[in-house]
């Protein structure tokens, strides 16, 4: 682990989630399996339709309407019912079957298996910082068995404007009472998530995957999620 910059006191430890707390590629691929098979399911005519189709779609929403990608789970879904009309559909069963395509994603994109290393870390941590998850995801740390380990957890959409954008770090630190700078966000994303936490006046560690040389440095930069013991 490297030190960049002198840390201030730290009470709440905040984490990304996706990529940091476990490999999202894996989860993503199978919720996208799931929402195509429910979708052929339930609309035959969308069998020769793949991802990518369903990907253009949404890329045509945020065109329009730009701020809708700060609410990723509206986003795919608006994006599946503006498919399915192009297919044919009329608008009220293409929201019908938008619905379950997208609960039927949903579902697996929720079912993420924490390596117990992990738990362990977090439960180490927990006993001496406040643990908070803040997400451009929807992801849901309940399903994780991660519940009573934090304090909150905040989503883009539902709670503020996605990462880099400092609204979700704002609210965290009103919700809880402490200043930006008491907050220490942990993530992979040097773009959404040292940028967001610095943007906002928080402190931020970054979980380099890769080796990645960036303009602007993090406080804390390290490459092991396990490194983090060094903060107990």
């Amino acid at each position: 682990m490297q030190l960049y910059k002198s840390l201030k006191p730290i009470s709440v430890l905040s984490f990304d989630l996706d990529d940091t707390l476990y490999d999202n590629k894996p989860v993503i691929a199978a919720a996208e399996a799931a929402m195509l098979q429910s979708l052929h399911m339930h609309a035959p005519l969308t069998k020769n339709t793949h991802s990518d189709f369903w990907w253009q779609q949404r890329r045509l929403l945020a065109k329009n309407n730009p701020d809708i990608r700060h609410d990723i789970g509206r986003w795919r879904l608006l994006g599946v019912e503006a498919g399915l009309v192009t297919l044919g559909l009329t608008s009220c069963e293409a929201g019908e079957i938008a619905e379950l395509a997208y609960q039927a994603f949903w579902d697996a994109r929720t079912t993420i298996n924490v390596l117990p290393e992990v738990t362990e870390l977090l439960v180490s941590l927990a006993s001496r910082y406040q643990l908070i998850a803040i997400t451009n995801g929807n992801a849901c740390i309940k399903k994780m068995g991660l519940g009573d380990l934090f304090e909150l957890s905040l989503q883009a959409g539902p709670d503020g404007r996605m990462k880099p954008y400092p609204d979700l770090f704002l609210v965290a630190a009103q919700r809880l009472a402490v200043q930006p700078s008491a907050i220490l966000h942990i993530g992979d994303s040097h773009r959404a998530d040292v940028m967001g936490a610095l943007s906002a006046g928080c402190q931020a560690a970054w979980l380099d995957h890769y080796q990645t040389p960036v303009p602007i440095l993090p406080h804390l930069h390290f490459n092991q999620l396990q490194q983090l013991r060094d903060l107990i």
